[in-house]
């Protein structure tokens, strides 16, 4: 879906996508679809130099992630898809390159079981330089944050659904524990923050195509503002659940451990707020 037809895709604009993310977040999703999609994306933007890459991953042949984290050290950290992936997409300085994902890798434990890891960049190869690559490479960044806030506002949503229908069922004093106004008034306080983050989230996938300018700095109000009411969602109706909330045997704990986890592959909601800051402030430094 995520690239063109041109390409070998299915032509789908970034707001087609967003509405899969978002059911990806909903059923908790355990595929690596969101850094798929993006590096595709990445790879057709690059293109002469990304073309055989994406032919390879389109065919299946090639398993291709996005590292949103530059070379430290002579590391990759904390790379999405780190233990699958068999190529690996990351910018250090002005280049864009491609690391064919080697045998070692380092595994990182997290509370969302995802197949996060650390790479050594040995062997790197250079894709694409210039201003043109690093734009390309940062409006993939500017994506995952995009897909990202509206699969959190699927955690957000399903989060909510599932803290409302156990509040009604479970009794405490002969009344069902939703009557009670602490629990029903923290539940609408989430409620309301998970439907800004949506909108948000909605408008920064359009304007990826309708209002380009303002993309980059409503990715990152999006992805901080959803990242913010995910987990508050799935809190309150893990919090709702009393102990219940963290046994395996409730949906719930599903919901707010990839609410903290998903969204620290890049870093805390400041990480999304400050980068609409700094785009924000470009815009206006040039008049926009």
């Amino acid at each position: 879906m995520a690239v063109s037809e041109a390409a070998g895709g299915w032509g789908a604009t970034l707001l087609d996508l967003a509405l899969v993310a978002e059911q990806h977040g909903r059923h908790v999703g355990s595929a690596p679809l969101i850094e798929a999609q993006v590096a595709a994306r990445l790879l057709e933007r690059l293109g002469v130099s990304g073309a055989e890459l994406l032919a390879a991953q389109l065919s299946g042949e090639e398993v291709v992630t996005l590292g949103l984290h530059g070379s430290r050290g002579g590391m990759l950290e904390m790379v999405p898809a780190g233990t699958l992936a068999t190529r690996v997409l990351f910018r250090d300085g002005n280049d864009v390159l491609v690391l064919a994902a080697p045998a070692e890798r380092t595994r990182i434990e997290n509370l969302g079981k995802m197949p996060v890891a650390d790479l050594p960049t040995q062997g790197a190869q250079v894709l694409s330089s210039g201003p043109e690559a690093v734009a390309a490479f940062e409006t993939a960044i500017d994506e995952w944050m995009t897909l990202m806030a509206n699969a959190l506002t699927g955690i957000s949503d399903r989060s909510i659904e599932i803290g409302v229908e156990y509040v009604k069922e479970r009794h405490a004093f002969g009344v069902p524990i939703g009557s009670f106004q602490a629990v029903s008034h923290g539940l609408a306080t989430a409620r309301t923050w998970a439907d800004s983050a949506k909108l948000v989230s909605r408008e920064a996938a359009w304007a990826a195509d309708a209002d380009s300018e303002r993309f980059a700095e409503l990715a990152g109000m999006a992805f901080g503002l959803s990242t913010d009411a995910a987990r508050e969602a799935s809190f309150r109706s893990l919090h709702y659940h009393g102990g219940y909330g963290f046994m395996l045997e409730y949906d719930i704990q599903l919901y707010w451990h990839r609410a903290q986890a998903w969204p620290a592959q890049l870093g805390n909601p400041d990480v999304g707020f400050a980068r609409a800051e700094r785009a924000r402030l470009n815009r206006l430094s040039k008049g926009a």
